[in-house]
């Protein structure tokens, strides 16, 4: 597996302190990432990230509203599994909930009645790193 983004900071001896941050963007972690070149938005679940580029699960943000609605009507629709160069990323935000605002997860499981980690099949991740 690749690297998770470091949480940091250098120290005297310039070593490096990690901290428990460090396993925040890793395989699994749903996240909102922004690219550039051309720009665009992109939701959907880790399952790679290493200094070549990001590996991931997910849907263009702009198709966020017709992919609930697929999902909620029973329609057949799945995430897709892509690769962006390191160059094209721009951002990669954890897809939190910010106050009374709920997240992008919060907000499909709501839309769509089915929960986000089966959707992204972000389980078969958690099973795959125990083997």
């Amino acid at each position: 597996m690749g690297f998770s983004l470091p949480n940091r900071r250098h120290v005297a001896d310039n070593s490096l302190v990690h901290s428990p941050a460090m396993n925040l963007f890793s395989r699994g972690a749903v996240v909102l990432v922004t690219l550039n070149n051309p720009r665009e938005k992109f939701w959907g679940a880790i399952l790679d990230l290493t200094p070549a580029g990001l590996a991931m699960r997910g849907i263009d943000l702009n198709s966020f509203e017709d992919f609930a609605g697929l999902v909620r009507d029973g329609e057949p629709a799945a995430a897709s599994a892509v690769f962006f160069p390191m160059h094209r990323v721009e951002r990669i935000e954890l897809d939190m909930r910010n106050g009374s605002i709920p997240s992008l997860a919060e907000r499909f499981a709501s839309k769509s009645g089915r929960k986000v980690a089966s959707v992204l099949q972000i389980e078969e991740f958690s099973t795959e790193s125990r083997r």
